[in-house]
């Protein structure tokens, strides 16, 4: 709980809190997804590959460049956290931070998954969103979201005094470590704040605290994303499953995910190219 306001307010308070608010990152000049090219794309899928994530926790997959992948709720309400990397270089990664600037608090279809800096590129494109109709409730909740990091052991353990060893970051790193065969040390490092998918989420109106509630996600819904690069992906399922309670621990219901590896058919992606990373130049 935040202390009260020890100051009292100034002469002209209600003035200085009336002055209208400014967008931050004006987005008319970011470059557009060619959704048209995308959605006649997906008219024509194969299923290449099926990856099952086991519940509490995490593996990786690969998706090349031009190729769509899906994340399903196959068997209960159950929430993923999702890292992005580009296969060629780990360094070049999802940055939620500044995909939050440019489009917003939680994410669905056209919205880009944008790479940190210096590269500050698309990876991947929303294409389909089986959720988009829940929209943001009475709550401010809304789902997919990007202001939560990741529930992880050393939060867990400043705020309750217990190890956990299941945390999302911990199932994230450990899987990335055994595919890759770096020292789990350096990969712990690489892994970054996520895409929390399916996860409901927004802030109190009232102390303005990030929360969740139970997740909206059935079996048979899923979202599905565009690689602009090649990428290696590494999805934890939750041990909150539905993050309706609590979301690490062995007691919550928590359920697999699915992983499906979409390639379109020859020729549906005509003209379109894996964007370029920045071509911002330093001065110096």
């Amino acid at each position: 709980m935040k202390p009260a306001a020890q100051n009292p307010a100034p002469a002209d308070a209600a003035e200085r809190r009336a002055v209208k608010p400014v967008i931050c990152y004006p987005t008319e000049t970011l470059p557009s997804p060619d959704m048209p090219c995308y959605l006649n794309a997906r008219t024509q899928l194969s299923c290449t590959e099926t990856l099952r994530i086991p519940a509490r926790e995490a593996r990786v997959f690969q998706v090349p460049a031009g190729s769509f992948f899906r994340i399903l709720s196959v068997e209960g309400p159950q929430v993923g956290d999702l890292n992005l990397f580009n296969r060629h270089n780990p360094e070049e990664h999802f940055y939620s931070g500044k995909t939050r600037a440019l489009h917003g608090t939680h994410l669905s279809t056209g919205d880009r998954l944008w790479s940190n800096f210096p590269y500050l590129r698309p990876l991947a494109t929303i294409t389909q969103d089986t959720l988009d109709w829940y929209g943001f409730d009475q709550d401010g909740g809304s789902v997919h979201d990007v202001i939560g990091t990741r529930c992880d052991p050393y939060t867990h353990q400043l705020l309750s005094g217990d190890a956990y060893h299941n945390c999302c970051h911990s199932n994230l790193y450990r899987a990335f470590s055994t595919a890759t065969g770096m020292e789990a040390s350096r990969v712990e490092r690489l892994v970054h704040d996520v895409l929390n998918v399916f996860m409901c989420t927004g802030f109190t109106q009232d102390t303005h605290q990030y929360f969740m509630k139970a997740s909206p996600v059935r079996p048979g819904d899923y979202l599905e994303f565009f690689a602009e690069v090649d990428l290696t992906g590494v999805l934890s399922a939750c041990p909150g499953g539905d993050c309706g309670s609590e979301h690490s621990s062995d007691k919550a219901a928590c359920y697999p995910l699915e992983v499906q590896i979409l390639t379109p058919a020859p020729g549906t992606l005509e003209g379109w190219q894996s964007p370029p990373p920045s071509n911002y130049c330093h001065p110096d």
